[in-house]
């Protein structure tokens, strides 16, 4: 008779890793709750970080590349930490033709990051979508889950600013 596999040690005396363990002893330690543990892990700390999938991975018995596959397909996992606000703008076909790009690489110049990433101070996400839904106020943008429409650089900018996003000098 086999033994079952050592649980390890949760990472930190973090009491959120207790609700995350919580979540996996509740399904027996068993692969099939890979996604209600990632889950669990992205309530309780905001993102997957390399720690918490390893954890998931050595305590559900899987390969840690199993765990970060389902972490990296699912759009709904983020791997890094996600700033005070978020901005998603719109890349549907409407919002397209009517200058989503353009919103992309005016805020890329002003804030120095990329789709899928957030500011150094951790103030702003910029992210993209395939569609919102909001076609007839292309180019759209969901800002803290606020659609605004018909948005320019400028708009977009200026509405920003007023959350307390602007990039600090040095």
């Amino acid at each position: 008779m086999t033994q079952p596999p050592a649980r390890p040690p949760l990472p930190s005396d973090d009491k959120r890793w207790k609700l995350v363990n919580a979540t996996m002893r509740r399904h027996g330690y068993a692969g099939h709750a890979l996604i209600e543990t990632l889950h669990s892990v992205q309530n309780a700390f905001g993102y997957l970080d390399d720690i918490a999938l390893r954890f998931v991975a050595a305590s559900l018995d899987l390969p840690v590349s199993k765990v970060f596959g389902v972490a990296t397909f699912y759009h709904i996992f983020q791997l890094k930490p996600k700033g005070a606000h978020r901005c998603v703008i719109c890349t549907g076909t409407a919002c397209y033709i009517k200058g989503a790009n353009s919103l992309i690489a005016g805020l890329q110049a002003q804030y120095g990051i990329n789709p899928g990433e957030t500011t150094a101070d951790d103030r702003l996400s910029l992210l993209t979508a395939r569609c919102v839904g909001a076609c007839g106020l292309a180019p759209a943008v969901v800002v803290d889950g606020e659609v605004l429409g018909k948005q320019t650089v400028t708009t977009l900018a200026t509405y920003l600013d007023t959350l307390g996003t602007a990039p600090q000098s040095a």
